[in-house]
């Protein structure tokens, strides 16, 4: 938590240094904010094609509708919004669970196959965005390259895994059964049959490729969201430009911060958009107000969803004292 806060700080003193407030103020007075409102429909076209991406993973393991996996998703983004280290995705898996009987094990590898191919889709954005940047910086380049074999190792194991599970459950055995109690071995394997269910849907060039596709749609739907808002302000930017700052920010707020992603989505959109020459109050304004509207609606549905399946906070506080049974 202090970690988080501390990189959080920091970014939000790169982002707001040297500037004026009241030029601030001024573009967010000025700002057309109906344009908000056609980014908030499609923001949630995206989150519903989201829900189609995880019924699809999970389909080989239990066929669920989506309007019935809808508001786990939802709950899990209200989740990934308001409490630290992205517990959303495991408040997501607990609803499901509590739902469905789906094990949370099974719905977590779900969410790290999700996680790791929306981290490939980023980097993809910023690949395509890179070549309109007229200067590029050494540390963006760094980033790009480092996050690429990060995600591409992540992805080859994830691969491995879900094509030899027997040979990786072997494995655990051998290392369960010399160092760790039978009780433990025996709750480690549970744990690594329900992940390894679902990995299933990576089996298959088609499951692979449906998961990839449909990745791609829901990252370029939210970036029309980042069109639309821009339109409430006075600068114009190409798409492509969007699909970089979508991508760098995305990739940011895997880093350590407070709830809701302080600072490490707005000093990296900001010095994005500073970068295509958008003056600093307005790249300011701008990100302040679709940092809002990407957070505001998605977490205000999923406190009314957490109230109407009648879940509490005490209860969201033993989620996170489940062991993926």
């Amino acid at each position: 938590m202090w970690l988080g806060l501390l990189v959080s700080g920091l970014c939000l003193f790169i982002a707001l240094r040297g500037l004026r407030l009241a030029d601030v103020w001024m573009q967010l007075k000025t700002a057309s904010y109906i344009w908000i409102v056609p980014g908030i429909l499609v923001y949630f076209l995206a989150v519903w094609a989201r829900t189609w991406r995880w019924h699809y993973l999970l389909r080989t393991t239990k066929i669920i509708p989506v309007r019935v996996m809808w508001t786990p998703v939802v709950i899990g983004y209200m989740g990934n919004n308001i409490f630290p280290f992205r517990a959303g995705e495991v408040l997501r898996a607990y609803v499901l669970k509590r739902k469905t009987g789906v094990v949370m094990g099974t719905g977590l590898a779900t969410v790290v196959v999700e996680r790791l191919f929306d981290g490939l889709v980023m980097l993809i954005f910023v690949l395509c965005g890179l070549p309109w940047v007229p200067n590029l910086p050494i540390l963006l380049k760094q980033t790009v390259i480092l996050a690429s074999v990060v995600f591409l190792i992540a992805l080859l194991v994830l691969f491995i895994w879900a094509i030899n599970p027997e040979r990786v459950r072997a494995l655990i055995v051998l290392v369960t059964d010399r160092f760790a109690p039978p009780e433990v071995g025996r709750r480690i394997l549970a744990i690594t049959d329900s992940f390894t269910a679902g990995l299933s849907s990576l089996r298959s060039a088609t499951g692979v490729t449906m998961v990839f596709m449909t990745s791609i749609v829901i990252w370029l739907l939210e970036t029309v969201k980042y069109w639309f808002v821009m339109h409430a302000f006075s600068f114009t930017v190409t798409f492509f430009a969007l699909m970089l700052m979508n991508g760098v920010v995305n990739l940011a707020t895997t880093l350590p911060s407070t709830p809701g992603y302080v600072g490490t989505f707005d000093a990296p959109g900001i010095e994005i958009l500073k970068i295509f020459g958008v003056a600093p109050a307005v790249a300011v304004s701008y990100t302040m107000i679709l940092h809002a509207a990407l957070w505001l609606p998605i977490t205000l549905l999923g406190l009314w969803y957490m109230v109407k399946e009648g879940m509490s906070w005490q209860e969201f506080k033993q989620v996170a004292e489940t062991k993926g049974q």
